[in-house]
């Protein structure tokens, strides 16, 4: 199948985006924070250019907006709302939907200048649509505001993009393994997979005990994309790419396309062309989920609840272990997982910023807990946690990725000409091969030659 276009995509995602948030309550004030010191985090070369003071008097209206399922929707809107009790002149408008057609709708927004003051961001938009700087203000210009000290110097260092620190890190995560239990019982195996022995064998039981409707694992083209990355850098020791040169050859890209196949073949998980006839490209809202004949996910740490939220009580969704492919590393990548930027567009800045500051730093933090994922932010970390909020499933999905993943995510990997949903050369590829149109042979042409279009240099 060729790529399919789809140019009223952003106009759809907007007429289905949710509005909420905002609501006062009783009056209070707030002083600005003290000027963070420059030498604390490694990218705020300098302090504040001038001293700000956080507007407590005239009527401010900010606009937020991320993606995500009900649990995060639901942390947002009340820590937005606690941040209009702490600030009642400052009213918070919040946009959301899931993440299907979000990006393409969001850069649609930043294109014409109207996005919301405060993105959650995935880390690639950073390079993808500020590249020069021009979408998303230098956070480091409010560093007397935003507490940049609370984060990862490294983690900020992946978010400073034309000598600018475009996003604060909300969050470090990779991909791991999710299982629904109550199929692997079902199907008389009291263990999930931890290696790739162990999952061709569970594909052979589930095919045999409960029908050729069940697997085990049911994936995306982006987690295909991701798990070929993770066994070529498992078996061949190297990352998938240096500085944006791609470090395999096309014999070993056959190859990691053809290992994939064969995890089809094998019944380990469902062909594309199976999975978009039953109306399964969104993964766990479709019914084969649901019901437990798909029985495990690729996915990142910090989707656990949104994976889970469809299934029922018995279903007995678990975290897994990573899965190492290879004897040469441990491979995979782990990645900041989102930010939040204040677009250049936003007429309050100081404002935006310190909404940053309250969701991620201050006491919205206890509210937001691990809904996006763990949290990098020192400070924010130790509110989650007092609160009670950070979720074990996440946490215990978090240390397993970061003891395990070797290598650092190139921001060319998720460009949305490579991984979009039914647009992408990933997607493009993944069928090609699935509806019977290339082998992986003749696909990895269509593959390099998407790579080298967004940038990548092929050796």
């Amino acid at each position: 199948m060729k790529k399919a276009i789809a140019l009223a995509m952003a106009s759809v995602m907007a007429a289905g985006l949710l509005a909420g948030c905002g609501g006062s309550a009783a009056n209070s004030t707030a002083a600005s924070s003290e000027v963070a010191s420059s030498e604390a985090a490694s990218t705020s070369t300098e302090a504040a250019t001038e001293a700000h003071t956080i507007n407590t008097t005239d009527p401010i209206t900010l606009t937020i907006s991320w993606w995500g399922g009900d649990a995060r929707q639901a942390a947002y809107e009340a820590a937005c709302k606690a941040f209009t009790e702490k600030y009642p002149n400052i009213a918070v408008e919040c946009t959301y939907g899931p993440w299907n057609g979000w990006e393409e709708a969001q850069s649609t927004a930043l294109a014409a200048g109207n996005a919301a003051d405060v993105m959650q961001v995935n880390w690639n938009w950073l390079f993808q649509y500020s590249g020069k700087g021009q979408s998303f203000v230098n956070l480091n210009d409010y560093s007397d505001v935003l507490d940049l000290t609370q984060f990862p110097s490294n983690a900020l260092d992946a978010c400073t993009v034309a000598d600018s620190l475009q996003a604060v890190p909300v969050a470090m995560a990779g991909r791991i393994f999710y299982w629904n239990m109550a199929t692997f019982k079902k199907a008389g195996l009291d263990h999930y997979p931890t290696t790739e022995q162990e999952l061709l064998d569970a594909a052979k039981t589930f095919q045999e005990k409960l029908g050729d409707d069940y697997y085990p694992l049911a994936a995306t083209t982006l987690d295909r994309m991701i798990m070929m990355t993770f066994y070529l850098e498992s078996k061949y020791g190297e990352p998938w790419v240096t500085d944006s040169t791609l470090n395999y050859t096309v014999e070993q890209l056959q190859e990691g396309l053809e290992w994939i196949q064969s995890l089809e073949d094998n019944h380990v998980m469902p062909d594309l062309k199976t999975m978009n006839a039953a109306g399964d490209k969104n993964i766990t809202d479709g019914q084969a989920w649901i019901t437990g004949k798909y029985a495990g996910i690729f996915t990142w740490d910090s989707s656990a609840l949104s994976s889970s939220q469809n299934l029922p009580d018995d279903a007995e969704f678990v975290v897994g272990d990573e899965i190492k492919w290879g004897e040469a590393a441990n491979g995979g990548f782990a990645k900041v997982s989102m930010g939040m930027a204040v677009t250049q567009s936003c007429e309050h800045p100081v404002e935006a910023a310190a909404l940053i500051d309250f969701l991620w730093n201050g006491e919205g933090a206890a509210i937001m807990g691990s809904e996006c994922g763990i949290p990098a932010s020192k400070a924010g970390l130790a509110a989650a946690q007092e609160a009670g909020a950070v979720k074990d499933l996440v946490a215990e999905a978090n240390a397993k990725v970061m003891a395990f993943t070797t290598n650092k995510l190139d921001p060319l990997f998720e460009n949305n000409d490579l991984k979009a949903s039914g647009t992408g050369i990933y997607q493009e590829v993944f069928d090609n091969i699935d509806y019977g149109d290339e082998t992986p042979e003749e696909a990895v042409n269509g593959l390099l030659d998407g790579m080298e279009s967004v940038g990548y240099t092929i050796a």
